[in-house]
């Protein structure tokens, strides 16, 4: 049994992350503000709460630490910018530190928001990205950079086992009904006979990959023998491990509006268009082939799969 420390584990990953880790016998705590997570999300779960602000610090000892703490979606980080680039550089400063401190294992969430509007297709580790650093964005796309810049730095210094995955769009059970991602906007839109909003024309692209497979990817990421991790990135030219997390199925937004409507074929909602916003990608899809080579994991749930569970999720709420 492991101590397992989740930051930000309120929110939709978290949840989902902490629900797989009881069932596998480990002790789990959630560190939480309620800033964007959802208490609704750990009723029932029986796990410890320490409701605090990750920037105050992180108290205990801990075998792992995985490292969610920061808003994630567009509405929530741009709803207080500063808050939400102190929470991504203050907060992995907290996390190292403790991690320091008691020996824990971390592992950082990172997010395919440091490629911004990619000039590589797909993305790999490899690409530095290509981000407005003054743009309506940049408080989570800046903050999330110098983030994972702080835990290479701390590796180098003290030796910290820290890894850093790269999330990319990620959807499925105990979303935020109202955080305005585009899967659970168009469902929730859908269900309820709302016009479904797409900006632009519909042909930015998007990969959608179901919470269950990012967990199993985080779990054999977390379990990973360091000296192994060591021995694969180092010839690459990384101090740290860095991995992308994410289906390489791509779409458009305009196709998974169409999916949605047609596992939800009582609605009577139609494709309404606007302004795309600024800094908004024209194409994400992850290149995964590290992440399959070193640890083995691809995910393996189809994008009308996943919605159809999501799907349930909503309508049980209704």
């Amino acid at each position: 049994m492991k101590r397992i420390l989740i930051t930000g584990g309120a929110g939709f990953i978290g949840a989902n992350l902490a629900r797989r880790l009881l069932a596998e016998g480990h002790a789990v705590t959630i560190l939480d503000n309620f800033y964007t997570g959802r208490r609704d999300n750990l009723a029932g779960l029986g796990v410890t709460l320490l409701e605090r602000d990750v920037r105050d610090g992180v108290p205990g000892e801990w075998d792992w630490i995985f490292d969610l703490a920061c808003p994630a979606s567009p509405p929530h980080y741009q709803r207080d910018p500063l808050f939400t680039l102190t929470t991504s550089i203050d907060g992995i400063r907290a996390v190292l530190e403790a991690a320091q401190r008691c020996g824990a294992r971390v592992l950082h969430a990172s997010t395919s928001e440091v490629y911004g509007d990619p000039l590589v297709h797909p993305q790999p580790e490899t690409d530095w990205g290509h981000v407005n650093t003054v743009g309506i964005r940049s408080c989570y796309d800046e903050g999330k950079r110098v983030a994972e810049t702080f835990a290479l730095e701390h590796r180098r210094a003290y030796g910290t086992d820290v890894r850093l995955v790269r999330i990319f769009n990620t959807y499925g059970p105990h979303m935020d009904p109202a955080d305005g991602r585009v899967v659970s906007n168009f469902i929730l839109q859908a269900l309820r006979d709302e016009p479904i909003t797409l900006y632009g024309d519909g042909s930015q692209t998007r990969s959608f990959q179901f919470v269950d497979d990012l967990v199993e990817g985080f779990l054999a990421y977390i379990q990973a023998d360091p000296a192994a991790l060591d021995a694969f990135f180092a010839p690459k030219g990384y101090a740290i491990p860095v991995l992308n997390m994410g289906n390489p199925g791509e779409f458009t937004v305009r196709q998974l509006a169409e999916e949605v409507l047609r596992q939800i074929p009582t609605s009577r909602s139609e494709l309404v268009f606007r302004p795309l916003p600024g800094d908004d990608p024209k194409r994400r899809k992850p290149d995964i082939a590290w992440a399959s080579e070193c640890l083995g994991w691809r995910p393996t749930i189809p994008l009308a799969q996943g919605l159809a569970k999501t799907i349930a999720y909503f309508r049980a709420l209704a």
